[in-house]
């Protein structure tokens, strides 16, 4: 079974669990929150299993941090819907795994008795089909948003990488965690790097 919650990406010099409205969930056990390696300039991803994120802590987190923020709402390792929020209120949204993202969101007709038995029908496959189109002509203007939030964050986009971008909303991952930090790369944000190991008696204070 694949990870459900959310991954919650921004910049702070402090950690990110050190923001308020992440009170409650310090107070939670250890393995419900996981912190990514962080990237470069104080970029840190947190991974929070399912019903610890509320939609208000994205406005909270951005005035908290000074800086842009996106989250992924992930469902079963197998979808996202990412969110992104800049410092002047700018927000952008992206499906990623968008095979399906297209399964999910199609609407069972008001005719149908059994959804089992009509997702083996062809007309159910014709109506997963015609959503996958509108996610996919919907594309251009997500990763435009990604693009202008990138920049916001300081780290414009070149017009090559903007194809890159486009092909990494459409592309396919068996998990798509991996797809959200390969978002990031594309977006410009430096690679993750493993945390120096804490010296010998640090935590002793020696």
């Amino acid at each position: 079974m694949g990870f459900s919650g959310h991954l919650v990406f921004a910049r702070s010099e402090r950690p990110l669990l050190e923001a308020p409205m992440f009170d409650d969930v310090r107070r939670e056990p250890a393995d419900v929150v996981h912190e990514w390696w962080p990237r470069p300039g104080g970029w840190q991803t947190l991974q929070f299993v399912h019903g610890l994120w509320s939609d208000d802590f994205l406005s909270g987190l951005v005035e908290w941090t000074g800086a842009p923020v996106c989250v992924a709402d992930v469902s079963d390792s197998s979808i996202a819907l990412v969110t992104g929020l800049g410092t002047a209120g700018r927000r952008w949204q992206a499906w990623l795994n968008l095979d399906n993202a297209a399964a999910l969101l199609t609407e069972e007709p008001e005719d149908v008795d059994d959804m089992i038995l009509w997702m083996d029908t062809p007309e159910y496959d014709e109506a997963v089909g015609r959503k996958r189109a509108e996610l996919d002509a919907e594309v251009p203007a997500d990763a435009e948003g990604a693009v202008a939030w990138a920049a916001a964050a300081g780290m414009p986009v070149t017009v090559a990488r903007r194809a890159r971008i486009e092909k990494t909303l459409r592309s396919r991952e068996t998990f798509v965690e991996d797809l959200f930090s390969t978002l990031l790369d594309e977006l410009g944000f430096p690679a993750a790097t493993e945390p120096s190991p804490e010296p010998e008696g640090a935590a002793s204070g020696r």
